[in-house]
């Protein structure tokens, strides 16, 4: 098989580490102006000396000169005044020149999302009010259905999207616009602001966690396979305990995850945990799901909400044994990974009260969850899959958010989404990455990935109405 070639944004090596490298050297300019500017001061006061002053009366001549080498050496043109104000001049022009790309790079968003939304708001103004009520659904349906409704039936839909995923940012972006030109709706301003909207049809309900030794069938579930019980050496292992867990949940049962937990020859913990994605694709109209791995929590992660799939992860690593000093590691496809950045914002307030220090995700739209400068994400994305779509925005560039892009076409939606068809072949080629965003991800990430034991563990995730 030959490698995939990868796309790497963000990271180490990204543009937004560039612009964090310059803001350091205008702030080491800044601080070079004062401590320069300081000695000048010094300098200044060394010319009244009285000392000095009173010399002039033995030794007019050497008392002129050293006052003439000292103006030089202070106000001179290369004196320290005049470097103590060019550093503070370059300062200046490094934050500018900062200011100016990342005000560029922000309009240019904010002009695509406003085309959108007002894309969206033209089509809804067109439709008659009785069709309204559909059409509040049209951006979060399938996206094969919504496509359908705007392009017909007599194309490939299916080799349509996953040839040209940008269709699915465009749909999606559409909706808040849409769904703001409906009689009686709400002014919706952006995709989040949608979700949340739609995530009022939700019921997000509480939690129950159910631990290995407390399995329903008396046994115990703890993780056997192979790829669960070697320390994962890279990113190939972390995507192939993920794929084993995503593969044994099926629509229908319950949602299950694991936690690894991997131990270090100085007796010291790691906590790698496995999210699976969405398993029950449920409807607003239909009953309150008992699966939390549901779309009702994908509508509330896509609308920035601390879900109960969250809660049970939490409750899942305490049962574990993680303290709120051991590093965790967050792993997730599709939902899983966009439940895991949430998580990782949400270490900020406490609302998810561990140590994530490292999120990878697989195929999951991430890019308008705020993760701490402290986290360190890994995102994996499918050039042909959809799904990272979904939030209709690009992953920031950040120096803590590597985004790797492959072109995977296995010619449908669900194997150009899949962790076994598309993303763990993958992440299997980027164990080979000279990337220096890649690299600098791996090296963070020791931890996990020289552990000298792992033990896995199951727990069993249920929604609570």
């Amino acid at each position: 098989m030959v490698d995939p070639e990868f796309q790497v944004s963000g990271g180490a090596g990204g543009t937004g580490a560039r612009y964090e490298d310059i803001g350091l050297l205008a702030r080491h300019s800044d601080d070079l102006a004062g401590e320069l500017g300081a000695i000048s001061v010094q300098g200044h006061d060394m010319l009244a000396d009285p000392d000095l002053v009173a010399s002039a009366l033995l030794n007019p001549d050497g008392f002129a000169r050293i006052e003439a080498g000292l103006l030089r050496a202070l106000d001179g043109p290369e004196g320290l005044t005049a470097l103590s104000l060019g550093f503070e001049q370059r300062a200046i022009a490094l934050r500018t020149v900062v200011a100016s790309y990342r005000a560029v790079d922000e309009e240019r968003a904010r002009t695509m999302e406003t085309l959108r939304w007002a894309l969206g708001y033209g089509l809804g103004t067109g439709i008659k009010a009785a069709a309204a009520g559909p059409l509040m659904l049209l951006p979060f349906v399938p996206p094969l259905t919504a496509a359908g409704l705007l392009f017909g039936d007599d194309i490939d839909l299916e080799q349509l999207v996953t040839d040209h995923p940008g269709i699915i940012d465009t749909l999606v972006g559409m909706g808040p616009g849409l769904i703001s030109s409906l009689p009686g709706a709400p002014m919706v301003g952006d995709v989040p602001g949608a979700a949340d909207l739609l995530g009022e049809f939700y019921d997000d309900g509480t939690y129950s966690v159910t631990a290995p030794e407390m399995n329903v069938f008396g046994t115990n579930t703890d993780d056997s396979d192979v790829s669960m019980t070697k320390p994962p050496q890279g990113f190939g292992d972390l995507i192939d305990g993920l794929d084993y867990r995503n593969e044994a949940v099926n629509a229908g049962e319950p949602d299950q995850i694991d936690v690894r937990v991997i131990t270090h020859p100085d007796g010291s913990r790691a906590y790698v945990v496995d999210l699976p994605g969405t398993k029950e694709m449920n409807m607003p109209w239909s009953a309150d799901s008992p699966f939390l791995n549901d779309m009702g929590t994908n509508v509330h992660v896509l609308g920035g909400d601390t879900t109960s799939r969250q809660h049970a992860i939490a409750e899942a690593l305490r049962m574990a044994g993680a303290t709120a000093d051991d590093p965790v590691m967050l792993v997730g496809h599709s939902q899983g990974g966009m439940v895991a950045a949430q998580a990782a914002q949400d270490t900020a307030t406490g609302a998810f009260p561990y140590n994530v220090t490292h999120v990878v995700t697989a195929g999951s739209p991430i890019g308008n969850t705020d993760v701490p400068a402290g986290v360190q994400v890994l995102a994996l994305e499918n050039a042909r899959d959809i799904v990272p779509h979904l939030d209709a925005t690009d992953n920031p560039d950040r120096s803590n958010v590597t985004t790797v892009t492959f072109d995977d076409q296995n010619g449908t939606i669900g194997d150009n989404h899949g962790t076994r068809s598309a993303y763990l072949p993958a992440a299997q080629a980027l164990d080979r990455s000279t990337d220096p965003s890649v690299q600098a991800y791996r090296d963070s990430a020791g931890a996990f990935l020289n552990g000298d034991a792992v033990e896995s563990k199951v727990y069993e995730l249920n929604r609570v109405h």
